[in-house]
């Protein structure tokens, strides 16, 4: 089982490995395209989008033509702007259109609604430490906390769901990104897209998987755990094959 992960930003690089430790152990990154042997993955950025479509995906193609041993390309974008199924659309029409060819290999195309900041937005731990807002460093985070909580409280609402409430400097992806930051500054702590900090750790991780079961919140982040779950479970099948294979050649019937 080998993946190639096509991923929208230098962050999803950082992250998406951190997290393939603890959701998928078997799975193990490899550092170039052609070092897959079984049970490796391989990630690269595309350096946001649409460059990852207009410049990537063909070079990620030829690869995994060449490499012929790729069982799935993983393609992670954000949805930005548009809703989910817009930009999954697009993406698939684009394919089509581009008349690309994966051979053998599974596209598979996550969405992060609205983007991966929101899925970290998730964390409902985060709210329960210490606050102090007098730390806040707005160059970073745009706003207090408190504006963003009074405005959409992502502890309790889902936060695929909030809107903006300052469209004329940032977009969607970009407030969520900031109500991020003052989450962080408020518990002493930074994020930063070059270093995450905590975003990276298990507990982290554990506490938006935890959201997702106990809510029907993150349907996006949801999506991204049922590909890891189908992933671990045909690794965990083939293990099972061939141990019973070899149990059989190595201790054939009477």
């Amino acid at each position: 089982m080998n993946i190639y992960f096509l991923v929208e930003g230098d962050t999803e690089k950082i992250i998406y490995p951190e997290w393939l430790k603890y959701l998928i152990p078997e799975l193990k990154k490899v550092s170039y395209h052609d070092q897959v042997q079984k049970n490796n993955y391989y990630i690269i950025s595309g350096k946001g989008y649409p460059k990852i479509l207009h410049d990537l995906i063909d070079n990620a193609i030829d690869k995994i033509k060449e490499t012929n041993n790729y069982d799935y390309l993983v393609l992670c974008v954000d949805a930005d702007e548009e809703t989910v199924t817009e930009r999954q659309d697009y993406i698939i029409n684009y394919i089509q259109e581009s008349n690309i060819n994966l051979g053998k290999t599974q596209l598979i195309i996550i969405i992060q609604n609205r983007c991966l900041e929101t899925w970290l937005l998730g964390n409902r731990e985060i709210f329960l430490y210490p606050k102090n807002p007098t730390s806040l460093k707005l160059q970073y985070s745009g706003y207090p906390l408190s504006d963003y909580e009074e405005y959409y409280d992502v502890s309790q609402f889902d936060p695929e769901l909030m809107g903006n409430f300052d469209t004329i400097r940032y977009n969607h992806a970009k407030f969520h990104e900031r109500y991020l930051k003052a989450l962080f500054l408020a518990n002493n702590t930074t994020y930063k897209k070059t270093k995450p900090g905590n975003a990276v750790k298990e507990f982290y991780l554990k506490e938006i998987i935890k959201r997702v079961e106990t809510t029907n919140h993150l349907k996006t982040f949801e999506s991204f755990l049922n590909f890891c779950k189908m992933i671990k479970n045909k690794i965990g099948s083939d293990l099972n094959i061939e141990k019973t294979i070899e149990s059989v050649l190595t201790d054939p019937p009477q």
